[in-house]
């Protein structure tokens, strides 16, 4: 899951190779450089007089350090997104260039390492990125203030650095992050998977992906030649968006492009279908098997889960109604069948390394803002309700704030609206209580429109395009299978 600006147009992957599912997640955000397009086209992100470090950590991993000459005392420590195992995998700082040479402008020291191993990395994430701190106060100096920050996977690493360690940092920044935590983010694609596999494709393997005789690849190209057949009809195209909705999957996926009309039902499941076969599909049926790999089997379940309640609570309800009313189908007997359908029971040890890895129990070390697209179909928005759930239940609502970008895409945020959530948290940090007059989207777009007209693009069609800022008032829908530690105990 790591980002990319603007890096967020998506291709349809004709050979399903170790190495064409990188590249399609790298189109996301997702594979092995931040930012490759933006790289490409800008300067590299220093600014007059900056000092660069560089080095590697005992366990593999490496680290960047950057530091401006007029270094204000504050630190921006950034965490990657998720890195396809067998791509490339350095460390990074920030993410995007200009972004970073945004930050570095004004003061502030950016640090980042690339973690020892790639996939589901935060086992070695969170010990990777104290390392850096460590090395950080040993070679620069102690920061007056640290603040984490970071996307996607990095998104669910910034929160559980804070949650871990929480003496190291002042504040955070997740974005698009992973925050209903691990087990919630698997049992929530297992639903998907569960309900494709059994009105869909019979044939998919869905949990205990690397046993035998089943091959991820061959697991993953059977998954997506059985969701093209089902595209090609009515009844398959309801279908698809009842595996949709159990995710809350959003029926936007383009940057840039209007989002469909409320009851535009037909152009949501298209673009549902794109979610599913171009960036979800290769998380479910294939890249599983790296998680089940480190958890040592099995780390979700559906036992107990009611998928009739589950849909009713779902933001796609009312789109797969209509939908299976349009294809002449009964959604009554559909539910059933994934009702009484024989459950997955998960390994109690794989649970367990999941749970560490991480789960979250609501406490708070200090402020914390998180931004979010609406129409993210990889990470969806539910994400931020979840968190701010157990934040409320275990007492720190107070030190939450949430902002959203209303805009498809995974991370798909213009560097203005990056360095104005920065901005936002910076002045939590300086006087002690929020601003909430700032944190209204108007003048959250104010804020952003200020900024230098370099600031203000988006990466699209193989060129920056001017793009406003889009900041606008959002409130998430239930997250659907929820799971913290608030729960477990």
């Amino acid at each position: 899951m790591r980002h990319a600006h603007g890096s967020v147009t998506v291709f349809r992957m004709k050979k399903l190779t170790r190495l064409t599912i990188a590249g399609a997640l790298l189109a996301l955000g997702l594979g092995p450089a931040a930012a490759p397009a933006l790289a490409a086209t800008q300067p590299a992100a220093t600014a007059p007089g900056a000092q660069t470090l560089n080095g590697t950590l005992p366990d593999g991993a490496t680290w960047k350090i950057e530091v401006p000459a007029n270094w204000n005392g504050t630190l921006f420590l950034y965490s990657h997104g998720y890195v396809t195992p067998g791509s490339a995998n350095p460390a990074t700082d920030a993410g995007d260039p200009l972004t970073a040479a945004a930050m570095l402008a004004q003061g502030f020291a950016l640090a980042g390492s690339s973690y020892a191993t790639t996939g589901w990395a935060i086992q070695q994430a969170l010990p990777d990125q104290i390392s850096t701190l460590d090395i950080f106060d040993s070679q620069v100096g102690q920061p007056q203030q640290t603040i984490a920050w970071g996307h996607s996977l990095g998104g669910i690493i910034t929160a559980g650095l804070i949650q871990t360690f929480p003496s190291r940092f002042s504040g955070a920044l997740p974005m698009c992050g992973v925050l209903s935590g691990g087990v919630a983010t698997w049992n929530t694609a297992l639903d998907g998977a569960f309900a494709f596999q059994q009105l869909i494709d019979p044939a998919v393997q869905i949990v205990n992906i690397t046993v035998p005789p089943t091959n991820p690849t061959a697991n993953l190209q059977g998954a997506e030649a059985a969701a093209a057949a089902a595209q090609a009809t009515p009844q398959g195209q309801a279908r698809l968006a009842l595996t949709a909705a159990l995710g809350d999957t959003p029926g936007w996926f383009t940057p840039l492009s209007p989002e469909p009309a409320a009851k535009d039902f037909t152009s949501q499941e298209a673009n549902q279908f794109k979610w599913e076969s171009q960036v979800d599909f290769p998380f479910a049926f294939f890249l599983r098997a790296e998680l089940e790999g480190r958890a040592g089997g099995n780390p979700s379940w559906n036992t107990g889960v009611d998928y009739v309640r589950d849909l009713r609570k779902s933001s796609d309800f009312g789109e797969v109604k209509a939908l299976y009313k349009a294809a002449g189908l009964s959604l009554r007997k559909d539910l059933e069948t994934l009702n009484h359908a024989a459950r997955i029971s998960a390994n109690p040890a794989s649970v367990s390394y999941l749970e560490q890895n991480i789960t979250f129990d609501g406490t708070l070390p200090g402020p914390v803002l998180t931004m979010h697209t609406t129409g993210d179909g990889l990470v969806v928005n539910q994400n931020e309700q979840a968190y701010a759930s157990v934040v409320r239940r275990a007492g720190d609502p107070a030190l939450l704030r949430q902002i959203f970008v209303h805009r498809a895409g995974h991370c798909a945020f213009t560097p203005a609206e990056t360095v104005t959530a920065a901005h936002v948290l910076l002045q939590r940090l300086s006087t002690g209580k929020w601003d909430d007059r700032a944190l209204r989207p108007a003048n959250l777009n104010t804020a952003a429109a200020a900024l230098e007209s370099s600031l203000n693009v988006f990466f699209s069609g193989g060129q920056l395009v001017p793009t406003p800022p889009a900041f606008v008032t959002f409130h998430p829908t239930q997250y659907l299978r929820p799971f913290d530690r608030l729960m477990t105990h």
